[in-house]
Order: structure tokens, then C-alpha cells, then sequence
């Protein structure tokens, strides 16, 4: 098998004007490496600075109501002289009546289980 000639193992000098532009890529590339890596430890260190200074998870919402076993919650929900229980519908620790007053409107009431007071009430009326 013949051997190459060991002039074409060897690389062959670039041109200078080749070897001037392949320097400017070089420094180029690593001045953008250089900003890129910069760009990404402030982004890192932005992450861990908002996990440091986040808040705690608040406590449930739903179901947050705390009964002692073998004993029933009791409370007073005071309506409107005269006013009738239409429905009412329980989600978490809220309670909504929907009630009719004496001068037959009706009124939503939202009461809170947990906190025990009325937290909204809501007229229904037609256009």
C-alpha cells in the first residue's frame, strides 16, 4: 500500500488574511460565551433569590373548618325579620341561603363557617 507523501500529513499554514479572520471568530465566540454564561448565573441567582424570599404556603381554604371528635359545630346564622329559607348550598367553609324576605324580594346570604360572621349579600333582581 503506498504511504501519502508527508508534505499532505502536515497542515499546510493559512493564509494571513484567513488566520486575521479566524481570530476575530475566536475572540467573537468567546466573548458571546462569556455574556451567555454571565446571562445564565443571573438567571439562576434570580430563581434562588425569589425561592429564598417566598412566602409560606397558606393554610387550605376548603374543608379548613376545625371540629373537636365527638363534637358538633353550632353557630347562629341571623336572617331578616321575616325572611324564609328558599335553599341554601355549602362549599368548604362557606354557606350560601338563599333567602325570601318579608317584602317577597330575595336576597343571597354568604355566611363564613370558620370565621363565624356574614361575609356577603347579594340582591336578586330582574331588569
Amino acid at each position: 500500500m503506498p504511504r501519502p507523501d508527508a508534505d499532505q500529513d502536515q497542515e499546510k499554514p493559512l493564509d494571513p488574511e484567513v488566520e486575521k479572520m479566524r481570530g476575530k471568530l475566536v475572540r467573537f465566540m468567546a466573548i458571546n460565551l462569556g455574556l451567555l454564561f454571565l446571562a445564565l448565573m443571573v438567571v439562576i441567582a434570580a430563581i434562588v433569590y425569589k425561592a429564598r424570599k417566598a412566602q409560606p404556603v397558606s393554610p387550605p381554604m376548603a374543608g379548613d373548618v376545625q371540629v373537636p371528635a365527638g363534637e358538633p359545630l353550632s353557630g347562629d346564622i341571623v336572617l331578616p325579620v321575616g325572611a324564609r329559607v328558599v335553599s341554601q348550598s355549602l362549599s368548604g367553609n362557606r354557606v350560601s341561603i338563599d333567602a325570601e324576605l318579608a317584602d317577597g324580594s330575595r336576597t343571597i346570604f354568604v355566611y363564613d363557617i370558620a370565621e363565624r360572621r356574614l361575609i356577603g349579600q347579594f340582591a336578586i333582581r330582574s331588569k
